[in-house]
């Protein structure tokens, strides 16, 4: 049986293209195949070309970004170096004489121990510009080719320098020791591995699964919201932040961060609607890259109808990656397929890209998510920074960004929306 319209008058929305959206969420009183992309060189220094029967190296843009160098120690004969370590640890991971190895170095320690060099999908311009705009700060940025799937660029910050503990010195055993016991946890991927509440980008899944799912004909259609929105069967209450989401459009409330409007949206759906929209978004599944990231978490089953509206609004449950949310912005920013990230350009190291909603859904959406939202999430003080954009070279990206918002109340929204844009464009 189709789903009852919550409209009054159909319209029809102009196509225009989305730049740049900065998420977050505001007004809730309630609880609880195609060949790769050419990349540019940004001037990075090569490394010193590997010694004779030595490793096989990390490449950023045709150049290494790992070297190798002999130990004199039969058992383990060479030992890795870095350049720009801090630069690149989210992408190579590391490689230590006495402490092992993670992320595409572990993946990889095959190939590299046969000597074969492996390239990456990274973009060093990109890379940089996600690295500088980061720096002071506690979080991560990704950014994906909507094409492709291929990372541009993946940061976690604070970062690390995996040279610091390569070999087997008294000073690689105290670098050891101090990065992991550090509590800013810098040897954690929180580009991959960091899940936080996604606060209003989880707007853009159910605004997505209204659509889908026949609840709304449009995202100019307005919508029968209160200001105030009272959960059924409860007290819990979520107010919209702006006399403007009263009877909001999807537009709107997409870029008001109408909390009531998609209160509203989850009762009349329901969880099974939701969750299945969150699903074809990536949402609990697997993730490969082919390092594997954190599993994004969309509850199936929310324990009242409370925690379905504050699912709706990314909270309660409802946890994203960034690269998560980089790949719901892809679908959208694309033509409603979700693709399959890849850091490196060896073929099998990712699926194929498989369609999340159809190109109506994705088109109406790009057209809604206008040039900026500003807000945050309270609930976990973390902010959000979305975007979608063309660099130079004529690639789409889709970038996300966050970091932890500042204990002074400061409403960190518009640096993070720049940090997205630099990211894009250089």
């Amino acid at each position: 049986m189709p789903l009852p319209p919550r409209l009054r008058r159909p319209a029809v929305a102009v196509p225009v293209f989305a730049t740049v959206v900065a998420v977050g969420l505001a007004g809730c009183s309630g609880g609880g195949g195609a060949p790769p992309s050419p990349v540019l060189s940004s001037g990075a220094p090569r490394v010193e070309p590997k010694h004779a029967g030595g490793l096989g190296d990390i490449l950023v843009a045709g150049q290494p970004v790992t070297g190798s160098e002999p130990s004199g120690i039969p058992k383990v004969p060479f030992r890795r170096t870095y350049t720009e370590g801090e630069l690149y640890a989210s992408v190579t991971g590391y490689r230590s004489m006495v402490f092992g190895t993670s992320g595409l170095e572990k993946l990889l320690k095959a190939e590299t121990d046969a000597g074969k060099d492996v390239a990456t999908t990274i973009d060093p311009a990109a890379q940089r510009a996600a690295f500088e705009g980061l720096r002071g700060r506690t979080g991560s940025a990704v950014a994906v080719d909507t094409r492709t799937g291929e990372i541009v660029a993946m940061v976690s910050s604070p970062s690390y320098d995996p040279a610091s503990f390569a070999g087997n010195s008294r000073s690689d055993e105290k670098a050891w020791q101090r990065l992991t016991s550090d509590a800013g946890k810098p040897m954690m991927n929180r580009a991959l591995r960091g899940d936080e509440n996604p606060g209003s980008a989880a707007h853009v899944v159910t605004a997505a699964a209204a659509l889908e799912k026949g609840l709304i004909a449009s995202v100019d259609t307005p919508t029968d919201s209160p200001l105030a929105h009272t959960v059924p069967g409860s007290t819990t209450r979520f107010t919209g932040p702006s006399p403007r989401c009263a009877n909001a459009s999807l537009r709107i409330a997409l870029n008001h961060a109408c909390t009531n409007v998609f209160a509203g949206i989850a009762a009349d759906l329901g969880a099974d609607a939701l969750e299945s929209t969150a699903a074809a978004f990536g949402f609990n599944s697997t993730l490969d890259t082919p390092w594997r990231a954190g599993e994004s978490v969309w509850p199936d089953r929310p324990a009242s109808p409370a925690q379905l509206a504050l699912a709706a609004n990314g909270l309660s449950d409802v946890k994203a990656t960034p690269i998560q949310l980089a790949r719901v912005m892809a679908v959208v920013a694309g033509d409603g397929t979700l693709p399959a990230p890849r850091l490196t350009t060896t073929p099998g190291d990712s699926g194929p890209a498989v369609r999340a909603v159809s190109a109506r859904t994705a088109e109406q959406l790009r057209t809604a998510l206008g040039p900026s939202v500003t807000a945050r999430v309270p609930s976990a003080s973390v902010t959000w920074a979305l975007s979608a954009g063309r660099t130079r070279s004529g690639r789409t990206l889709a970038v996300a960004v966050n970091f932890s918002s500042a204990t002074d109340g400061t409403d960190g929204t518009a640096e993070a929306a720049a940090i997205a844009r630099r990211i894009t464009t250089g």
